[in-house]
């Protein structure tokens, strides 16, 4: 929805609640003393019913360190709330240690594949620490290239 077609709609309903309130103002005059007074007391009732819902204000004001907070109620949270604030701190913690135990357990994985392939090699441990060796396997790769 546009915002013209939006206003229109809202001139539309304002037109209809003038024409509503002029009917009802036409008659006004032709009612008895006891009914009138009576919608009178309980027009006085609904609008001061209205200003209460509408005018419930922040009961506190926290500040702390750079930030404020405009709480309603009591200044004490309830135990679901806490719960309610607790709860993704706490398993943000715990997938955080999930994360680094899973990482450990494939780096330990990784390291034992390692030595695994380096003992069942042919050739000695020794001979990969060896400068010699290494320069061979670079020539050699630049040959089979």
């Amino acid at each position: 929805m546009t915002n013209s077609t939006h206003y229109q709609h809202a001139l539309e309903q304002d037109r209809f609640g003038l024409r509503v309130a002029s009917r009802l103002s036409d008659s006004l005059d032709d009612l008895p003393y006891e009914i009138s007074e009576r919608l009178r007391a309980a027009r006085v009732q609904a609008v001061g019913k209205r200003k209460i819902a509408t005018t419930k204000t922040a009961t506190n004001l926290i500040h702390f360190g750079g930030n404020s907070t405009l709480t309603f109620g009591t200044n004490q949270p309830s135990w679901w709330k806490k719960i309610a604030t607790a709860t993704p701190l706490l398993m943000l913690v715990l997938g955080l240690i999930a994360i680094n135990l899973i990482q450990d357990d494939l780096h330990i994985r990784e390291i034992a594949d390692l030595d695994t392939e380096l003992l069942t090699d042919d050739l000695p441990p020794t001979a990969y620490t060896d400068p010699g060796f290494a320069h061979f396997l670079k020539i050699s790769s630049h040959q089979y290239k």
